[in-house]
């Protein structure tokens, strides 16, 4: 079992930046895909990153790649997405998600465990 807990949200004005933070509990394992999704109002959750726990490289989305940058810390269990230059559009909650068979991808079906969000406001 595995669990999420996201921290680091708040109100920031147009071009602004935030960090937030992921802390993993639980048993994982370098097989493990983290990603970072986003859901605003009326609108479908969206990937927007993907880390292997192990090694692997990084995926963006679009809409924050050059913006965005995900990362994991394995020896504090924690993931991070530092985000730069944010936009009125970027407004969501953010979740932290796990996927342990690896495979990763886009869909939120895939993955298992989920963190409770954490919101991000932009003001324009």
């Amino acid at each position: 079992q595995v669990q999420l807990e996201e921290s680091g949200g708040g109100l920031v004005q147009t071009g602004g930046s935030l960090r937030l933070s992921c802390v993993v509990s639980g048993r994982i394992s370098s097989t493990y895909i983290m990603s970072w999704f986003r859901q605003s109002q009326g609108k479908e959750r969206e990937s927007i990153a993907r880390v292997p726990w192990g090694s692997g490289g990084t995926f963006y989305s679009d809409s924050v790649r050059g913006r965005f940058t995900a990362s994991r810390d394995s020896a504090k269990n924690m993931v991070y997405i530092e985000m730069n230059n944010l936009k009125p559009e970027d407004t969501a909650v953010y979740y932290c998600a796990a996927d342990p068979s690896g495979y990763g991808g886009p869909s939120p079906v895939r993955y298992r465990y989920w963190g409770q969000g954490t919101q991000v406001t932009v003001s324009s």
